[in-house]
């Protein structure tokens, strides 16, 4: 049986992939220091409280599980936070995940899926953006995420590690079986700020920006539900135990949502109406981020099964509901 490491299983797309694996038959062993993540996430296969960037205790979890894989989820993900806090992020996540494969090596383990973003690549020049596409991030999170690819690359030369390089787009959704879901604190991410908006008293859902160069002034973005992202990571697991080297791909589906259609979904799905605020842009939006994402399509055999916008609020909906 395969065994895979999961380091922040607990988190959303992490625990996500966690049931992935296991469905797919894997040994799953979630590795987490639960600062963003959640105990009740972890359902598939053990927990290991720690941190990345503890390289005794990274040695130890991987001298007692001798994983085949290790999926690397464990990063911090808020961009306007990574802004004020920096260090933050380049503590955690590029110094974190030096710590990680230096470790993995050590203990003679060389396939890594590597949970990666579009935010590596800034404002694009181009759309849809194929995975040639230049790489600026804009931002302390999109560098930190950007600069772990370099040292990837680097240690597939020097030393041999085969990875997996995941770049996705607008994450969202909940499992459809309802078992896990979205749970930030702050929440910061669309959807279920819309779903707040509409079904709790007193919330307002705001528009960033109206004026954007699009077809109807808002921005438009490339929502791919979490399910087909962790069934993507099962696929990149695949192809690591059959082919060497470092691969990467765009996870999205080709399709770009403005904001205003994501309030219309939302209203739809929910049968509430929505009160909505209009404000700026925020510095360093994009106009559109949309995925071209026919490599994984073609190399993996991944194609997006649960992406349709309704299906994604659906499914968020009823994870919020449950919760409430």
């Amino acid at each position: 049986m395969t065994t895979v490491l999961v380091t922040g299983g607990a988190g959303y797309i992490g625990s996500h992939c966690c049931k992935a694996f296991a469905e797919a038959g894997w040994s799953v062993v979630t590795y987490d220091n639960l600062s963003r993540g959640w105990r009740d996430a972890v359902k598939w296969g053990p927990l290991v409280e720690g941190d990345i960037a503890d390289a005794e205790v990274v040695a130890t979890a991987l001298r007692q599980y001798q994983p085949d894989v290790v999926a690397h989820f464990a990063a911090y993900a808020y961009v306007g936070e990574s802004v004020e806090y920096p260090e933050l992020y380049y503590r955690n996540n590029t110094f974190g995940t030096l710590v990680l494969i230096e470790e993995m090596l050590r203990a003679g383990i060389n396939r890594l899926i590597f949970s990666s973003t579009c935010a590596s690549y800034g404002i694009p020049v181009r759309t849809p953006i194929d995975e040639e596409h230049p790489q600026w991030p804009i931002n302390p999170y999109g560098w930190s995420k950007f600069m772990i690819e370099r040292i990837v690359e680097d240690f597939s030369r020097a030393r041999g590690l085969n990875a997996v390089m995941l770049r996705y787009f607008n994450a969202a959704g909940c499992d459809p079986d309802g078992e896990i879901g979205e749970w930030h604190e702050p929440e910061t991410h669309v959807v279920p700020l819309a779903i707040e908006a509409a079904i709790k008293p007193g919330r307002v859902f705001t528009v960033n920006g109206t004026d954007f160069d699009t077809r109807d002034g808002t921005a438009v973005r490339d929502y791919i539900h979490v399910s087909d992202l962790a069934r993507a990571h099962v696929l990149g697991g695949e192809k690591l135990l059959r082919d060497q080297g470092v691969h990467v791909y765009n996870l999205g589906t080709g399709n770009g949502t403005t904001v205003k259609e994501l309030v219309d979904a939302v209203c739809r799905v929910s049968g509430q109406s929505l009160p909505v605020a209009y404000g700026p842009r925020r510095a360093g939006d994009p106009p559109a981020l949309v995925a071209a994402a026919s490599k994984a399509e073609r190399e993996l055999g991944w194609v997006p099964r649960h992406s349709d916008i309704d299906t994604i609020i659906d499914t968020a909906l009823a994870w919020y509901r449950s919760r409430m």
